[in-house]
């Protein structure tokens, strides 16, 4: 325990000092909030005493039923929700940890009635102070607490305190690992490697630059596609979601479809990239990409795929180009792609002035925003699933983390170049200039009705980082006449990666234009069985060409320089 100790104070000690404005919403809103809860006080004191009333009145008919039930040993009746916090038996057959769950159940129902209530805000300013007040609500559950968790207790007696040693180990642990702040492992970081049980699919390094290296697939059809496709990750965090094994990789089912596929392999970021912007990420990545496809395969066009942030900007790209008139990419999809931030869905709690500030001034300090604050900030927006039950089975349950490939890559985060993580803040999301007056790039004024190439999109239900809707606005206002719409189930990653042999998600169509709102095309829509992947490659094929011999990974012109999975998806000594 005293070297347990020791390191936690070393570790603790490491730390450096971040902006404020990472840590928190300023303090206006706050500030805001106490402001309406007061005038509206002063205005209807009646509605407040009601809410009041309510409360307390709850909690005693509670409080009174859970002391009769413990005089006849029974439990109180519960009439609450299911909720997986709650899932051991003590929670429902103990009286006294039944009393505390409900008790803390009335409590979050009141703060949430209250905040829901609150006038005077406007809307994106409610929306904050919901997000803020359930992260209080969230931290506050009675399981996140050794002394009211009945089963990291009883694991506590079972094992005569290891478990509570073995999770003081798991917390200095990821102490040390985040630098002295603070972040849980969600998955072993021993348990994968990358190019051996994780990316695996074969294929080699044939372009490299500052920014990205470009990885051309091996193929394993004896014909391909003629037009090759080319995929666009976001750089936030690295490909090989879209690789993780066999079983679930997209990359290698594209393959076996029989494409040519490249994949943009993005650098991660140092303080030597603190010159680079969003210019550089269309110039010197996007641009050069498709160059440097057509260039290897001796082709005109290439079909492309931007994931997320870089379908963000790929449809930035795509405007850029109709403005040169430069027909290099025959059709585009968009994966969960937001290019319309009108309303930015639940990202929108941290898309504003506080913390984009915040990130102008640690950026500007160190040259890049750090991957530990975009990987913390994607973390709380699912906060009880990321952080807290993840942080009680480590800590109090003294258990090593599961050797889960997506929890793996979520965990292998990647930084942002100061003025890339800026621009694009400033000028893509708070001033959602690709979709109102124009984004100046490259000596062009690009926005939604410049991007004219058949496309087709692919949103999530569950979205919490892409919203649907918003990723169907921006779709809609895209100048395209040739548009396709597909809404998946499920989330960010788990409806994207979806393979047909799952046979999990299912997926929404319609025919004809994308056009009204989301709401009346998701009512007029169909529902279908199983993964889109099948339906989207029917709709590539259209427009891929006919099929001709399968083409080798480089050339003579861009001989193999590193096998796959590449150098920059590794860690930075791995990678030396």
């Amino acid at each position: 325990m005293d070297g347990l100790t020791k390191r936690l104070v070393a570790a603790l000690a490491s730390r450096e000092q971040s902006d404020p404005g990472l840590q928190g919403p300023g303090p206006d809103v706050y500030a805001k909030a106490m402001a309406a809860y007061w005038s509206e006080m002063a205005r209807n004191p009646a509605k407040m005493i009601e809410q009041q009333v309510g409360y307390w009145g709850e909690s005693l008919r509670h409080a009174m039923a859970a002391q009769q039930a413990m005089l006849r040993g029974e439990s109180p009746k519960d009439e609450l929700p299911a909720d997986k916090r709650f899932k051991d038996p003590v929670w429902r057959d103990n009286p006294w940890f039944s009393h505390l769950r409900q008790q803390y159940q009335i409590s979050a129902d009141a703060i949430r009635d209250m905040v829901g209530g609150l006038e005077g805000l406007d809307a994106n300013d409610k929306r904050r102070v919901a997000f803020f007040s359930q992260q209080i609500v969230d931290l506050f559950a009675p399981t996140n607490f050794l002394a009211t968790n009945p089963e990291a207790m009883r694991r506590a007696i079972e094992t005569e305190g290891d478990s509570l040693v073995q999770g003081l180990e798991n917390l200095v642990r990821d102490i040390e690992r985040n630098e002295g702040d603070w972040l849980v492992t969600l998955s072993d970081p021993d348990a994968f490697t990358l190019g051996e049980n994780i990316a695996t699919t074969e294929g080699s390094v044939v372009y490299r630059n500052r920014l990205f290296e470009l990885i051309q697939y091996a193929p394993t059809t004896e014909k391909v596609r003629r037009t090759p496709l080319v995929l666009f990750p976001p750089w936030i965090n690295k490909f090989y979601i879209l690789d993780l094994k066999p079983q679930n990789s997209f990359v290698k089912w594209v393959v076996d479809q029989g494409y040519t596929l490249f994949v943009v392999s993005w650098v991660n970021p140092d303080a030597s990239h603190r010159d680079v912007g969003m210019e550089d990420y269309v110039q010197d990545g996007f641009l050069e990409a498709v160059a440097q496809a057509k260039a290897i395969t001796g082709e005109d066009q290439v079909n492309a795929i931007g994931y997320c942030i870089a379908g963000t900007t790929l449809s930035a790209t795509l405007g850029l180009m109709a403005k040169r008139g430069d027909d290099s990419v025959r059709s585009a999809t968009f994966f969960t792609t937001m290019t319309d931030f009108s309303d930015p869905g639940e990202m929108g709690v941290f898309l504003d002035e506080d913390f984009v500030r915040g990130i102008e001034r640690e950026a500007a300090k160190k040259g890049y925003l750090d991957k530990f604050f975009m990987g913390r900030t994607f973390s709380y927006l699912r906060s009880n699933d990321l952080v807290y039950a993840p942080a009680v089975r480590s800590y109090m349950m003294g258990e090593a983390p599961p050797a889960f490939d997506l929890l793996h890559w979520n965990g292998d985060g990647t930084n942002l170049p100061g003025p890339m993580v800026t621009g694009y803040l400033r000028d893509l999301c708070l001033g959602n200039r690709l979709a109102e007056g124009g984004w100046p790039l490259l000596g062009e004024t690009v926005s939604l009705e410049d991007v004219q190439v058949p496309l087709c999109a692919i949103a999530c239900e569950t979205d919490h980082i892409a919203q649907w809707k918003g990723s169907f606005e921006g779709i809609r206002r895209m100048g395209s006449k040739d548009k396709t719409f597909i809404l998946s189930e499920s989330g960010h990653i788990a409806g994207i990666v979806n393979p047909p042999s799952k046979k999990k998600y299912g997926h929404y169509t319609r025919g004809g234009a994308v056009e009204g709102t989301p709401e009346a095309w998701l009512e007029a829509a169909e529902y279908n069985e199983g993964s889109w992947w099948p339906r989207w490659e029917a709709w590539l094929r259209k427009r891929s060409g006919p099929q001709v011999k399968a083409r080798a990974p480089g050339g003579p012109e861009h001989p193999v320089l590193a096998p796959a999975p590449g150098t920059y998806v590794r860690p930075a000594k791995a990678a030396a």
